[in-house]
């Protein structure tokens, strides 16, 4: 067990911003990208889209399979790890923070559910896979090496994550266009949550850095979300409370002092309150 959950970054594949790789059970690839780092984080974005095959994954404590047409998303910071994997073929592409345009990251980073993997039809799926072998065939050092052909790498990277955006928000929830004011202020506050939840822990903080009234906030979150906007902090501080006292072996005060707090003594009532557990039961019965 180690002190810190293990983050990888694109260094050790590729020292471009970004990484296109086809998975093919004829190949050891599609196994060797999933199942050989056990349990980590990543600091940049995975999109994958099968066209075939059984994979099985563990995201947060929670576990997750797509079978034969799916794409699917993991988040920077997102502790996961492979499970199993069988004749899967399709596309892994990688992407840095900075290479996502700015509409893919808010759809992902602030969405209000949990990104599952998406069953897709199988036309759907050549569509973004045809879009994954235009990126693939241009991403050669002599593409990128020129602000021409980068341009043009960059302008098919934003048409593949493009799709994913139009697929998953086509199958769960409405167009940008559709929302209410409420539901973009509540996608706001949580992407605010998730930047800075080890620093500010009350409604009053977020607001006051939205620029709005406390009231005002808990009204709108609770009205998109039907949750009060405390829950979805405690939300976020426990499931990086849960990643730490699992996947590292940092003492209870440890995790509290990594999480913001501190008096390790009002985290650890927090999270019994909260999970109807101490930290300490929680860590016995997971690991």
């Amino acid at each position: 067990m180690k002190q810190i959950i293990p983050t990888y970054d694109l260094h050790g594949i590729t020292h471009h911003k970004f990484h296109v790789r086809r998975m093919d059970k004829r190949t050891q690839n599609a196994e060797d990208i999933l199942m050989d780092k056990g349990i980590h984080r990543d600091s940049h974005y995975i999109f994958t889209c099968m066209e075939s095959g059984h994979v099985r994954m563990m995201v947060d404590f929670k576990t997750v399979e797509a079978k034969d047409s799916t794409i699917f998303c993991v988040l920077p910071g997102q502790v996961h790890q492979g499970l199993f994997m069988k004749e899967v073929c399709g596309w892994f592409v990688a992407v840095k923070a900075e290479l996502v345009p700015d509409p893919v990251r808010s759809f992902f980073d602030e969405s209000l559910g949990e990104i599952q993997p998406l069953s897709m039809d199988k036309k759907r799926v050549r569509k973004i896979n045809a879009a994954a072998g235009l990126l693939h065939d241009s991403y050669t050092s002599e593409m990128l090496s020129s602000k021409e052909g980068f341009l043009v790498v960059q302008s098919l990277l934003n048409a593949f994550l493009g799709m994913f955006v139009l697929m998953y928000s086509q199958n769960t929830i409405s167009g940008a266009s559709e929302e209410s004011r409420a539901l973009q202020l509540s996608r706001a506050f949580r992407i605010l949550v998730r930047k800075d939840f080890k620093t500010m822990k009350s409604p009053s903080e977020y607001a006051e850095a939205l620029h709005i009234t406390r009231g005002y906030l808990t009204e709108t979150v609770r009205e998109a979300t039907g949750k009060p906007a405390q829950h979805w902090i405690h939300q976020e501080i426990l499931i990086e409370a849960k990643r730490l006292l699992v996947f590292t072996n940092l003492s209870v005060k440890e995790v509290a002092y990594e999480l913001g707090y501190s008096d390790h003594t009002y985290f650890s009532r927090l999270f019994s309150k909260l999970e109807d557990q101490s930290p300490s039961e929680f860590r016995n019965r997971h690991q």
